[in-house]
């Protein structure tokens, strides 16, 4: 693409920006939410039994690089930027890419937004209110400024957005090596009483299904990637690569998050209360307990920030093929930022905040 910033013909081109370190960080930053501190009280419900949890969490993870690694493909042999969209309009035409790009619009892209920093905030106001929940308006106004100042960074600069979505990332890592390694520690000093009976459990097909559904939600994010593959700088290498380096290493950190938290969390307890995270925290750190908190309010911060960057190029893709007005489909020249798409759609998510009782009630319970 070299480094203008306009074609002949007066069309704005975009700079490949994005690193193959980026676009590691651009997956796992949008796979790693809330659900690893939440999810694996859902996963063990359904199965009863430590060893089938941890199988599932593994198979969970196989199958989403599968997932991933079929989207790698399409990503090289249709490499404009819009992710699904993009693939849905190749082989099935116009009409059902139209409709597939409207239920982002309208639904999935605004309701995920809302909820992750719904997450955020309330994280972030919880340790100043340890023996009740967080005042509903702070936690929703926090999670309108999250939103805000995101997009603002995003309309700012590529480069900036990534930088934000690189640190989280490696933050969020950080914070479950230090839950990983905490556990094995429990471990080793001889704490290995819950796993006795590991494979004692229900394994109903209904309840496998179930806990599948679990686990595979909280591997949600794997295909972001591709929404902005015109920025990836050599996508043919960088996609499968960053793919190869993303999944397996998000595996292995949820299997052993997960084996950590049945090391310390008692089996009464994970059925009890999904913030199986806050217990360890309570149970292995005392007075430190309140970085757990921390630990989700980053990782879902960076999650935000993922969702933003690749939802504006859905929709300016979208609006590229008259699918949206036009005036969504152009790019800041200097700034190479789709400046119109993120005002249009982002200010759907703080409404929904701010509103909807629902959403705030509910939407702190999940990835």
């Amino acid at each position: 693409m070299g480094e203008e910033s306009q074609a002949g013909d007066g069309k704005v081109v975009l700079k490949r920006k994005i690193t193959l370190f980026n676009g590691v960080g651009i997956i796992i930053g949008t796979i790693i939410g809330s659900g690893i501190f939440i999810s694996p009280a859902g996963v063990y419900l359904y199965t009863g039994s430590v060893a089938a949890s941890l199988i599932i969490w593994l198979a969970s993870g196989l199958l989403s690089t599968l997932g991933a690694l079929c989207y790698a493909e399409l990503g090289t042999s249709i490499t404009r930027s819009g992710g699904d969209y993009a693939y849905i309009y190749t082989a099935f035409g116009p009409l059902p890419a139209f409709l597939r790009l409207w239920i982002a619009l309208l639904i999935i892209r605004p309701t995920t937004q809302a909820i992750v920093a719904l997450t955020f905030g309330n994280y972030v106001v919880k340790p100043f209110f340890p023996e009740c929940d967080p005042p509903e308006n702070a936690v929703r106004l926090l999670a309108a400024v999250c939103l805000c100042v995101l997009t603002a960074i995003n309309c700012i600069s590529v480069r900036w957005t990534m930088r934000i979505q690189d640190v989280f990332t490696t933050s969020k890592l950080l914070a479950l090596v230090v839950i990983i390694i905490s556990g094995l520690y429990y471990i080793c000093i001889g704490n290995t009483q819950n796993f006795e009976n590991a494979f004692a459990g229900e394994y109903s097909a209904g309840n496998i299904a179930l806990a599948f559904y679990s686990g595979l939600f909280a591997f949600g994010g794997w295909n972001y990637l591709n929404f902005v593959t015109e920025e990836l700088q050599d996508p043919y290498k960088n996609l499968p690569r960053a793919i190869w380096i993303a999944l397996p290493l998000v595996t292995i950190i949820y299997v052993m998050a997960n084996l950590a938290y049945f090391a310390v969390v008692t089996k009464m307890e994970m059925m009890a209360n999904p913030a199986v995270a806050a217990i360890f925290g309570d149970r292995l750190f005392g007075n430190w307990s309140w970085v757990i908190p921390v630990f989700v309010a980053l990782s879902t911060f960076g999650g935000v920030n993922g969702v933003l960057f690749t939802s504006a190029r859905l929709f300016a893709t979208g609006a590229q093929e008259g699918h949206m007005p036009a005036f969504f489909s152009l790019f800041h020249v200097d700034k190479q930022t789709p400046i119109p798409s993120l005002i249009f759609t982002v200010p759907q998510a703080p409404v929904i905040v701010l509103i909807d009782p629902v959403a705030c009630s509910e939407g702190l319970d999940v990835n």
